[in-house]
């Protein structure tokens, strides 16, 4: 029989944490990253709570029963590339854990990005993760590329806890 797979799916909007729901209910392995943050209203601030990719959700299963996980109501379709589906190892889907569970502020970004400096980090909850580094602005960002969904996270790390392991190319 074929492995277990995490596959990724593509959600109706603000659908992700019913159709999570629902795909546990039927006894799948589903991971929803969730992340919380701070909103601020013109009367109040209050902590929400809200999937880490808008409109994805992974789900560990074998490929010929995608199709019965698209019956569930909210799911839309699964992530394709090159006519193969998207598949996440799972390596990449603990690393998705480790970044969220350390509650360090992150965002995700879809964008193509060039590449820069490769590093590594050397202190904190991220510590040993390497990837590579973007310039926005006066802060440095970490990147985490997620290749099975062309996503990049971005977390913001003091340039004091990263080490350069390759210098970025000059063109």
């Amino acid at each position: 029989m074929e492995e277990l797979k995490w596959f990724v799916m593509y959600t109706a909007s603000r659908s992700e944490k019913k159709v999570a729901d629902r795909l546990k209910e039927r006894g799948l392995e589903v991971y929803l990253p969730i992340v919380e943050e701070l909103r601020q209203w013109s009367d109040r601030k209050k902590k929400v709570q809200r999937p880490l990719f808008n409109g994805y959700v992974f789900v560990k299963t074998h490929r010929n029963q995608l199709w019965e996980c698209l019956q569930v109501p909210g799911a839309v379709k699964f992530v394709h590339f090159s006519g193969q589906h998207a598949t996440v190892r799972e390596e990449e889907i603990e690393i998705i854990e480790r970044i969220v569970t350390t509650g360090v502020a992150v965002e995700t970004d879809g964008s193509v990005i060039e590449p820069g400096e490769k590093v590594k980090v050397m202190g904190g909850p991220l510590q040993d993760m390497t990837g590579e580094v973007i310039e926005r602005g006066n802060k440095d960002y970490f990147l985490i590329r997620i290749p099975g969904i062309y996503q990049n996270m971005l977390v913001n790390i003091p340039r004091k806890f990263l080490q350069v392991l390759e210098k970025a190319q000059s063109n």
